[in-house]
């Protein structure tokens, strides 16, 4: 489907105003701007047009124009001109299977109720100057000030990137064949956050586009629990992977709750991770903590710990509480790259992942003799190197071993934990193949809670390597059988 127009701006006159200086009007410095950025993307010229320069152009239908972009501001919405093209345009899109080709822009604020009916639930994007300190909003003035790169240039670019995504999947049957394979990645949910962390949001939504993948939710979150629970739940059935950045807001609680649509979004992705354990479903959580949180309030500090403590909020997730460029930089590992590798001699033998911590290199190398003399290929954790080498070498064993023996040496019982959830985890690190068999070795006069790990089905050993082998060759007769 080809389009004589990509792009149609509508707004209202007033709000393309020269300024005392005479420059171009707040309208035709966004086109400029946009043009700019969507050529950047599209890789060619775009055809973007202001609806009142080019009215002879446009056909009244406005069935010659891929998307529209309306400028939203209070008086767009005294505007029955503006109204009336929108209208058009939806009328005569209906058909397009729920394929988004309107974008809201906000030159001021507007509140949903003040916003036509139908363009409520869209994704809006701000381009307006936001004091976070006294709360005053301003237009921008300079394009090219500190704030108007976090702020503006953002927002420009996520929109570009959006009506790329919309365009590329209009264009004609032997386009479609190519953004098909553009899109042959997951689905993933990226979370809503808190106000504090809106802008990192964005920088990693965009990142995750331009790789191909497609990011839910895709339209503003109701503000009743209710829908909102209903919408969310959609979405992230949808998708293979959840996002979570935590920050020091709590962030927004939905009417209807008690809990902040960060929680709960959190909450529905680990009740997910329960489900695809159990069908076996491919689905794995990131959840990606602040270490900055000295403004977070007690309730927010409360919802942190909880996700750091409870099994259950862990629940299928890798939980990382780096700096956020670390972050960044697992998640290209995992995403961009995880999907291209296979794991290293996958087919070279079986294998037992032996996981025990630095403290325990020595105590634990007769066991390792033992699982080699038994003829298993022992993969170990790698301790040496750079943070990202380190988890890689952790990730490619997950997905690798045939069986696994966590060691309690010298560790506390919460480390046990962690790397008993890191085995739950595994499918969701691209593993294709069953575990035969897992169990916890631990030393003599070692303390654990034998109990909390049945549900898990991890066998508890008590045995002394350094004077015995037999309970680890009888647990190796049962991992054969």
């Amino acid at each position: 489907m080809g389009f004589d127009i990509d792009v149609l701006i509508v707004f209202a006159e007033k709000d393309n105003e020269e300024n005392e200086k005479k420059e171009p009007g707040w309208v035709s410095q966004f086109k400029r701007f946009l043009e700019l950025m969507l050529n950047q993307v599209l890789g060619e010229k775009s055809n973007i047009m202001l609806k009142a320069e080019y009215d002879n152009m446009v056909s009244p239908k406005l069935d010659n124009v891929g998307v529209i972009v309306p400028i939203l501001s209070k008086e767009f919405i005294q505007s029955g001109s503006c109204l009336d093209h929108v209208e058009m345009f939806i009328k005569n899109t209906e058909s397009s299977k729920g394929r988004n080709r309107i974008f809201k822009v906000f030159k001021s604020p507007l509140g949903a109720q003040e916003q036509p009916p139908k363009l409520r639930d869209l994704i809006g994007y701000d381009m307006y100057q936001l004091d976070s300190d006294s709360g005053e909003v301003r237009e921008y003035t300079d394009y090219f000030s500190t704030e108007a790169e976090r702020q503006y240039w953002m927002k420009m670019v996520d929109l570009a990137y959006d009506i790329f995504d919309t365009l590329m999947q209009l264009r004609d049957s032997s386009a479609k064949a190519e953004v098909k394979n553009f899109y042959k990645r997951k689905t993933i949910y990226l979370a809503e956050t808190g106000h504090d962390l809106s802008v990192q949001r964005n920088i990693i939504k965009r990142e995750l586009q331009r790789h191909g993948y497609i990011v839910l939710p895709n339209q503003t979150l109701p503000g009743t629990f209710a829908e909102l629970e209903k919408m969310v739940q959609h979405d992230i059935h949808e998708s293979q992977l959840s996002i979570h950045l935590i920050g020091s807001a709590y962030g927004e609680i939905p009417v209807g709750s008690d809990r902040s649509v960060v929680d709960i979004q959190n909450k529905i992705a680990a009740e997910k991770s329960v489900r695809a354990r159990q069908s076996g479903e491919e689905f794995m959580r990131l959840i990606w903590i602040s270490p900055i949180l000295n403004n977070a309030s007690e309730k927010q500090k409360g919802f942190i710990e909880n996700i750091k403590r409870d099994v259950e909020a862990q629940e299928g997730a890798e939980i990382l509480q780096t700096p956020l460029e670390d972050f960044k930089n697992i998640m290209r590992e995992e995403l961009v790259d995880a999907g291209e590798k296979k794991p290293a001699e996958e087919n070279s033998g079986r294998s037992i992942y032996l996981m025990h911590d630095r403290v325990d290199v020595a105590d634990v190398k007769p066991i390792r003799e033992v699982l080699e003399k038994s003829g298993y290929r022992v993969l170990i954790p790698q301790f040496e190197g750079e943070l990202l080498e380190v988890r890689k070498k952790h990730i490619d064993n997950l997905r690798s071993f045939d069986a696994a023996i966590i060691y309690k040496g010298k560790v506390n019982e919460q480390w046990v934990r962690m790397k008993a959830l890191d085995l739950l985890k595994a499918p969701g690190f691209g593993r294709k193949k069953p575990i035969i068999g897992k169990a916890i070795v631990t030393t003599p006069g070692s303390t654990l809670n034998v109990e909390s790990f049945k549900s898990q089905n991890l066998r508890v050993i008590h045995t002394d390597p350094q004077h015995s082998s037999e309970p680890i060759k009888s647990l190796l007769k049962e991992f054969n059988a």
